[in-house]
């Protein structure tokens, strides 16, 4: 993955989790108990890092939520079998609803995409609710086949995703919408 990609994501960068072997942490939420397989490293996530995670010798996440409660992106995990499909619904309805800035990236999966929703510094709970509204709205037109980020449901250590593998498909501005 090149910096410009990195770029894209507006992730944070001040710490990365990298995924281990074994089980790091036993979490008990919400009556849940959760096993954590990633560690967080307070360190700043530098091009080293990624270009490992690129190289397939470690397997690296970045955290979604920052310290202040804010979340800069929501986020589609899709996890289906027809990728094509899922970003061309999910292109008309972001554009429906006014977003002009969403970048789609493949996961170590193939056929896996990651959809970036760059909203900006949003409150948690806020995110939270456009994450939930835009999914729903989705799965009207799709088969739910993919999870939403930030959620509230998990804990702030599972609000993490692997970084991306490659650019899949990107929409930035607004050219097409002078003509509506």
């Amino acid at each position: 993955m090149q910096g410009i990609d990195t770029t894209l994501i507006k992730m944070l960068t001040d710490h990365y989790y990298i995924k281990r072997d074994t089980i790091v942490n036993k979490l008990e939420f919400k009556g849940r108990t959760l096993f954590d397989k990633f560690e967080r490293v307070d360190e700043p996530l530098n091009f080293k890092v990624i270009k490992e995670h690129d190289e397939n010798k470690i397997i690296v996440a970045h955290s979604l939520i920052n310290r202040l409660d804010k979340v800069e992106n929501i986020v589609f995990d899709y996890n289906g079998r027809m990728p094509d499909r899922f970003w061309h619904r999910a292109q008309l309805l972001l554009r429906e609803e006014g977003y002009i800035n969403f970048t789609a990236y493949e996961s170590k999966t193939p056929g896996h995409l990651h959809l970036y929703v760059h909203k900006g510094h949003t409150t948690l709970n806020e995110a939270h609710q456009l994450a939930n509204m835009l999914s729903m709205k989705l799965s009207q037109r799709l088969v739910k086949e993919w999870r939403m980020f930030p959620n509230l449901d998990l804990p702030r250590e599972f609000n993490i995703l692997a970084l991306p593998y490659k650019l899949y498909a990107k929409e930035r501005g607004a050219s097409w919408s002078k003509h509506m």
